[in-house]
């Protein structure tokens, strides 16, 4: 077990066939680099402090000072410190331990939770370390790792080069070890260590990777691009309820038709979307897929929130089309077929990204309102714009005119009717009751047809 153990750090920093990767610490002072104190929140600086003067080492570290170094606005902080979660946690009374897969401890200040990490370790220079801090899988994917370790070693388990970069609060500098800084100029994306293994730790790295080219529109560096589309499948061995969290922040960071063309491009959609990916490579058409993402990315820089089970209908409608299509192909008559198809799709998807109920209800819902938008007569009309669901699923029906989906006219026709009075709306109705086609009369049988 030993041995295998180390065979595996070996592949990590690189054996005799590969070049191994060095770590070497390099400090930016104050003068070189954009960081400021006025840059990171009050709860973040508080939290720095409270630890640096209970003896710790605390540092800004990820996403928060690779943001800040693009020039950018970061969402959250994260902190990296030599002191364990429990005695985090004990210094900080609204704090909470969570994680068995990572133990971390958020601390809470109002609606803004700050990360507190223990710097890593490896687990496989560490004679101290034992089977229930640090396990992985036959596929290498790594279940635990709670050992802990020193700056350098905690650098070496991060995952990309810009996202191993720490800020210390007390003298401003910026430390990097793994190039970050040079791989931040030259706008491109690149794993710690040997990509292969770093995949295999943890597939989810993979989308990581497409969310971060999306996001900061980086390349990723080749040595890091080559083995994705081989290892691929390996999301398979993800928890469903996972890769719906991943594929929620995959399309909900502002370049959702990016991360589309990216995950399509190395092979990563067909984990999360097994039955989309396999309907448009049979022909199903996915303008709906990218108008649905672009109307997205524009409510997200409007600051408007997104609501995931309007996403997952847009993703899914292609798998819908093709099930609906091969049903009816096979005499089903049209609505029992378009209900078995939705309940068919979603029973396949849950099996790649779990939705959950509050989600997929919803999401079916808008689905069905297709089939009941078109019908308007009568007092039909109120009815379904009564429905609960009936502004997502007018929504959806745009997107659908948008991309060719269906043919124009009916969504300008529910934007007049929702915008019209009273009167303006037993106007638009009757003047479709006179456009429309005449119901067909029942003819009444005659005493004498009736006897023969």
């Amino acid at each position: 077990m030993l041995t295998k153990l180390k065979q595996n750090v070996s592949r990590l920093l690189g054996n005799g066939k590969k070049k191994t990767q060095r770590l070497e610490r390099r400090e930016i002072p104050r003068d070189e680099h954009n960081v400021s104190r006025s840059m990171i929140s009050e709860p973040a600086k508080k939290v720095l402090h409270r630890l640096n003067k209970a003896g710790y080492e605390a540092y800004l570290v990820g996403g928060g000072v690779r943001d800040i170094l693009l020039d950018g606005k970061p969402k959250d902080f994260d902190i990296a410190t030599n002191a364990t979660p429990e005695e985090v946690h004990n210094l900080f009374r609204n704090s909470r331990l969570i994680g068995r897969r990572f133990r971390i401890v958020h601390v809470l200040f109002g609606r803004e939770v700050i990360e507190v990490t223990t710097f890593r370790g490896n687990a496989l220079d560490n004679d101290d370390s034992s089977d229930t801090q640090r396990k992985t899988s036959e596929h290498g994917l790594l279940l635990r790792d709670n050992v802990y370790g020193n700056q350098e070693e905690d650098a070496l388990r991060r995952d990309f080069t810009i996202n191993a970069l720490y800020y210390c609060i007390r003298d401003f500098t910026v430390i990097d070890f793994a190039g970050g800084i040079d791989d931040l100029k030259q706008r491109q994306l690149r794993l710690i260590g040997d990509p292969e293994t770093r995949y295999r730790e943890d597939p989810v790295r993979m989308l990581r990777a497409i969310r971060f080219a999306a996001k900061l529109d980086f390349e990723i560096e080749p040595a890091t691009e080559a083995p994705i589309t081989q290892l691929a499948e390996l999301l398979d061995h993800i928890p469903s309820a996972r890769l719906f969290d991943e594929v929620l922040k995959l399309f909900s960071a502002g370049h959702g038709e990016a991360t589309y063309d990216l995950l399509t491009r190395y092979g990563l959609l067909a984990p999360l979307f097994p039955q989309t990916a396999k309907a448009t490579q049979e022909g199903q058409p996915d303008e709906l897929i990218r108008q649905a993402l672009r109307n997205t990315d524009a409510r997200i820089r409007q600051g408007k929130s997104v609501t995931p089970y309007f996403l997952f209908a847009a993703m899914l409608w292609p798998a819908l089309q093709a099930e609906w299509q091969r049903r009816q192909d096979q005499g089903e008559p049209l609505q029992p077929a378009f209900h078995q198809a939705a309940a068919k799709v979603i029973g396949r998807q849950v099996q790649a990204t779990s939705i959950p109920k509050r989600f997929s209800g919803p999401m079916k819902e808008i689905w069905e309102l297709q089939l009941r938008l078109p019908r308007r007569q009568g007092k039909r009309a109120l009815a379904t714009m009564e429905h609960p669901r009936f502004r997502a699923a007018y929504d959806f029906l745009l997107v659908r005119e948008a991309s060719g989906d269906t043919e124009p006219g009916l969504g300008q026709w529910w934007t007049d009717f929702q915008a019209a009075d009273t009167r303006g709306r037993e106007r638009l109705l009757s003047e479709l009751a006179s456009t429309g086609p005449k119901p067909r009369r029942r003819r009444r049988s005659s005493h004498r047809n009736r006897a023969s």
